[in-house]
C-alpha cells in the first residue's frame, strides 16, 4: 500500500512550463518556479520574497516560498532520482531522510501563513478560485514532505484527499485550471495500477483508481496546465517507464532536458534508459 500512497503525495510539488530562454519576459511568480526547476533555489527564494512584501495579501507568495524550499530539500538528499519511482521494492525499502530543522521550520511557517492567507480570502468569498488552488498546493506540498522525506504514508494519504478535495473544489469554480487536476490523475494512475486487494482497501478510504483516467489527466495537465506541465511530464515519463514504453519516456524527458538546461536529472535519467538497453 506504500507505493500508492508515495505517488498519490507526490503530484503537487510546483514546476514551470515556459523556456529557460523566455525567462526575463515572465511574471514574477513564474521566473521564480522556473529558476526552482533549474535549480537555482537562491534565486527562486528572492524573487518569492519580493512578491510577498509587495502582494502580502496573497496566499501565493507563501505557498511558492514552501514549494522553493520542499524542492530544494528534494534535491539536496536526492529525493527526485529515478531508483525511487520506478522499482517499487527500492521505494518500499527507502530509508527515511534526515533533512534540514531550520528548513523545516521555514517550510511549516511558510505553509501555515499561506493557508491562512487563503482561508481569510475564502470567509469573504468561498469560491475565491485563488484561495482554493493555493489550498490544493499547500496540502500537496504536506503530503510529499510526508512521504518522500519522513517516510510518513498514512498522514501522506491524508493530506492527499484534502488535496484532491480542494481540487474538486478549485475544479467547479475554474474547469479551466488545469494543474488542479494532477492529484486525481496521479492516484488514478497507481490506485489503477495495484493488486485487486489493495486496491479495494484503498477505495475503502475514500479514492478509486483506474490507471488510463489517470494517464488521461496527466496528459491534459502536460498539454495545457501552466506551473505542473513540466511535473506532468515527468509523472507521465515514469509512468511509461513502469508500462515498458521507453521511447514515449525518452520523448518527455528529452524535451524537458532542452526546457531546463541547468537541471542535470533529465541527462542522467537519459542516460539510464540508454543504459537499460
Amino acid at each position: 500500500m506504500g507505493k500508492g500512497k508515495f505517488w498519490l503525495a507526490v503530484g503537487c510539488a510546483l514546476l514551470c512550463s515556459i523556456p529557460a530562454s523566455s525567462s526575463v519576459a515572465l511574471p514574477p511568480l513564474d521566473r521564480g518556479f522556473q529558476l526552482l526547476y533549474n535549480l537555482d533555489f537562491d534565486g527562486a527564494d528572492a524573487i518569492f520574497a519580493d512578491w510577498e512584501k509587495d502582494h502580502p495579501d496573497d496566499p501565493m507568495g507563501p505557498t511558492a516560498e514552501a514549494a522553493g524550499i520542499l524542492f530544494s530539500q528534494f534535491d539536496r538528499l536526492g529525493v527526485l532520482e529515478s531508483q525511487f519511482f520506478v522499482d517499487d521494492k527500492s521505494f518500499e525499502n527507502r530509508p527515511r531522510l534526515s533533512p534540514d530543522p531550520a528548513a523545516r521550520e521555514r517550510f511549516d511557517r511558510s505553509l501555515a501563513k499561506a493557508e491562512s492567507l487563503a482561508r481569510a480570502h475564502m470567509a469573504r468569498d468561498a469560491k475565491d478560485k485563488d484561495a482554493l488552488f493555493a489550498l490544493t498546493l499547500t496540502s500537496g506540498l504536506e503530503a510529499d514532505y510526508a512521504a518522500l522525506i519522513e517516510k510518513r504514508n498514512l498522514a501522506s494519504l491524508r493530506y492527499t484527499r484534502q488535496s484532491t478535495m480542494w481540487a474538486e473544489q478549485t475544479l467547479a469554480v475554474d474547469p479551466t485550471c488545469f494543474d488542479a487536476r494532477i492529484a486525481s490523475g496521479i492516484s488514478k494512475y497507481l490506485i489503477g495500477s495495484m493488486a485487486a486487494p489493495v486496491r479495494w482497501l484503498v477505495r475503502l478510504g475514500g479514492v478509486a483508481g483506474d490507471k488510463q483516467q489517470g494517464m488521461k489527466e496527466l496528459t491534459l495537465v502536460a498539454a495545457r496546465g501552466h506551473y505542473l506541465a513540466p511535473f506532468a511530464n515527468i509523472l507521465l515519463a515514469i509512468a511509461y517507464v513502469r508500462e515498458h514504453d521507453n521511447q514515449h519516456a525518452r520523448q518527455l524527458l528529452s524535451s524537458l532536458h532542452d526546457q531546463f538546461p541547468s537541471n542535470p536529472l533529465f541527462a542522467r535519467e537519459l542516460a539510464k534508459l540508454d543504459s537499460s538497453h
